[in-house]
C-alpha cells in the first residue's frame, strides 16, 4: 500500500527536515507486519514527493497475532497487503512520528508552517460507498477527489470494487494532515491488525482533539475506529460531547457577545451592548461572589481563563478553581495568566483542571460558591440533571451563580433569523418561564433557595439578554 505526499512552493524541498527522512536514499523500516521503505520520486526546490510504501508480509502476519478471518486460507489470502489499513497508522506513528507531533528538529519553525499538501491513498476501503470519504474529509476543510472502478471489468455484475483512489488537498500544518490521516485511515477500513481497547479509545480522543468534536460524523468515525465495542463508542462519544458543548462560551457566542445587529430599541441599546455584556456578565457575576461572602471559587467551564483572571484581582477570593472539559482551553488560559511565571503562593492560590461538569468530581468538593457561566445551553438537555447531580448534591457548594441567554431577548437583534439560536453550538435556549421552572424544581429537589436576576440593559417586554439564578443553601 502506498501514502504519497507532495507540496510545492519555495520551501518544498524542506519537506525532508519535516519528515527526517533523507531525500537522497530509500530508507526502510522493520515493522511487524513487514517492512515501510520512504523515498523521494520528485525532490526540487519548487515541488517534492514523498512516499511511504508498506511492504506487508502476509505469512509473518499469520505467524503474529493479527487474524484477518477465521478461514484457514483467508489466513494468506486478503487484502491487508494492498489496502490502507490499520498497518498504514502505524507505519504513520513510527516513522513519522516528529512530523505527527509537531516537531522539526533542525528548523523548528517548520512544523508550524503550513504547507499546501496533496496526500494519495491508492487504496482506501469503503466497503462499496465512496462518499464517505467525501463526507469525512471535507468539514476538516479538504478538497476530495476520488476514483472508482469495477471490481473486475471481465464481471461487471459483481459492481464496483469496494476500494478507492483518494486524493486530499489542502494547506495546512503537517501534522494536522498526518493526525487526520492516522485517525480516520482505519476507520475506513474498520479492521484491526490489534486489540481494541481503552488504550486505542486514549489514542482516538487524543488524535482527534480540536476537530473530531465537531466534526458532523464524529459517530460514524469512532464507532468505525473502535469497532463498534459498544462500551468504548458511549465512553469517546459522550466525552467529544462534552469537548464540543463546554468549549468557551464566551469567546465563541457569535450574536450574543460579537454580532452587533441593529437593536429595535436604538435609544436605548446601541451597537457596542455585545460588548458591554460579556464584561457586564462576569462583573455581575463577581458582584455576587462577593455579596455571599465566598472566600472559595469554582469556575466550571473555566474556558480560557477570563474569569479566573478576574476573580484574582478580588483578595477575598482565596481559593480558585476553574475547571473546563478542553485541554486547548486550559492552555490558552495558563498562557493569558502567565502561569507558569507564578511563585508557589500563587499556584497555591488557583488551580486549573481538566474535567467534566457531568461526572462525580472530588476535587470539586469544599468550595463556598460556584460559577456557571453560559455553560448549560452548550449540553443537550437530557444531560442537565447529571449537571444538576453533580454541582447541586455532589459538589454542594453553598451558592452557585449560574447564567444562560434569555430566548425572548433574541427578536432584538435584526441579524439574528427568527427562530435561530445565538449560536450554531447552543442545543438550546430557555425563556424567563422556562429557565426559572428548571431552576425551581433544582432547588427544591436539592435544598436550595434561588433568585433570578437579569443582566444586560433590559426590553420593557422581553427582558435581559442575560438572566442569571443566584442558588443559596442555607
Amino acid at each position: 500500500m502506498l501514502l504519497t505526499l507532495e507540496t510545492e512552493g519555495p520551501d518544498a524541498s524542506k519537506i525532508s527536515y519535516l519528515l527526517h527522512k533523507h531525500p537522497d536514499k530509500v530508507q526502510s523500516f522493520e515493522m511487524s507486519f513487514g517492512k515501510v521503505h520512504v523515498y523521494y520520486p520528485k525532490y526540487h526546490e519548487n515541488r517534492a514527493v514523498a512516499c511511504m510504501l508498506l511492504d506487508v508480509d502476509p505469512v509473518g502476519m499469520v505467524r503474529g497475532a493479527y487474524r484477518e478471518s477465521d478461514f484457514m486460507l483467508g489466513q494468506y489470502v486478503n487484502d491487508r497487503p494492498f489496502v490502507a489499513s490499520s498497518f498504514m497508522s502505524v507505519a504513520i506513528a513510527q516513522v513519522y512520528s516528529s512530523a505527527l507531533g509537531g516537531k522539526c528538529k533542525d528548523e523548528p519553525s517548520l512544523a508550524q508552517t503550513p504547507f499546501p499538501w496533496t496526500a494519495r491513498i491508492d487504496s482506501l476501503a469503503t466497503r462499496g460507498d465512496s462518499q464517505w470519504v467525501e463526507k469525512v474529509f471535507s468539514p476538516l476543510g479538504y478538497q476530495v477527489s476520488t476514483h472508482t472502478a469495477l471490481l473486475d471489468p471481465e464481471f461487471p455484475q459483481w459492481g464496483q470494487s469496494p476500494y478507492v483512489q483518494t486524493v486530499l488537498s489542502k494547506t495546512c500544518l503537517l501534522s494536522e494532515l498526518l493526525t487526520h490521516l492516522y485517525v480516520l485511515i482505519p476507520a475506513f477500513d474498520n479492521n484491526k491488525h490489534y486489540f481494541v481497547g481503552q488504550e486505542e479509545l486514549d489514542k482516538l480522543l487524543e488524535k482527534g482533539e480540536g476537530w473530531l468534536a465537531s466534526h458532523p460524523h464524529k459517530e460514524w468515525i469512532a464507532r468505525r475506529y473502535l469497532r463498534g465495542r459498544a462500551n468504548l463508542v458511549r465512553t469517546a462519544l459522550s466525552r467529544l460531547i462534552d469537548e464540543e458543548n463546554q468549549s468557551d462560551p464566551e469567546e465563541s457566542l457569535q450574536a450574543d457577545e460579537s454580532t452587533p445587529g441593529q437593536p429595535l430599541t436604538p435609544e436605548s441599546l446601541s451597537s457596542e451592548v455585545p460588548l458591554r455584556l460579556h464584561a457586564q456578565r462576569h462583573t455581575s457575576v463577581v458582584d455576587e461572589l462577593i455579596a455571599c461572602g465566598a472566600r472559595s471559587v469554582l469556575d466550571l467551564g473555566c474556558g480560557e481563563g477570563k474569569l479566573v483572571r478576574e476573580l484574582l484581582g478580588v483578595p477575598q477570593f482565596q481559593r480558585i478553581l476553574g475547571m473546563d472539559v478542553s485541554y486547548k482551553s486550559l492552555e490558552i488560559a495558563r498562557k493569558r495568566l502567565r502561569y507558569d511565571t507564578w511563585d508557589e503562593k500563587q499556584k497555591d492560590r488557583v488551580e486549573l483542571i481538566h474535567g467534566s461538569l457531568i461526572y462525580k468530581d472530588k476535587r470539586l468538593h469544599g468550595f463556598d460558591a460556584a460559577a456557571v457561566i453560559e455553560v448549560i445551553e452548550h449540553l443537550e438537555p437530557t444531560r442537565l440533571d447529571s449537571l444538576a447531580k453533580v454541582l447541586f448534591m455532589q459538589a454542594r457548594p453553598k451558592y452557585v451563580i449560574l447564567t444562560t441567554p434569555n430566548k425572548e431577548y433574541n427578536s432584538v437583534w435584526e441579524s439574528l433569523p427568527a427562530g435561530q439560536l445565538r449560536h450554531q453550538d447552543h442545543r438550546f435556549e430557555w425563556t424567563r418561564d422556562e429557565f426559572q421552572s428548571w431552576g425551581n424544581r433544582i432547588a427544591a429537589l436539592y435544598g436550595y433557595r434561588v433568585q433570578y436576576k437579569g443582566i444586560g440593559q433590559e426590553d420593557p417586554v422581553r427582558g435581559a439578554p442575560t438572566q442569571m439564578g443566584v442558588f443559596h443553601r442555607d
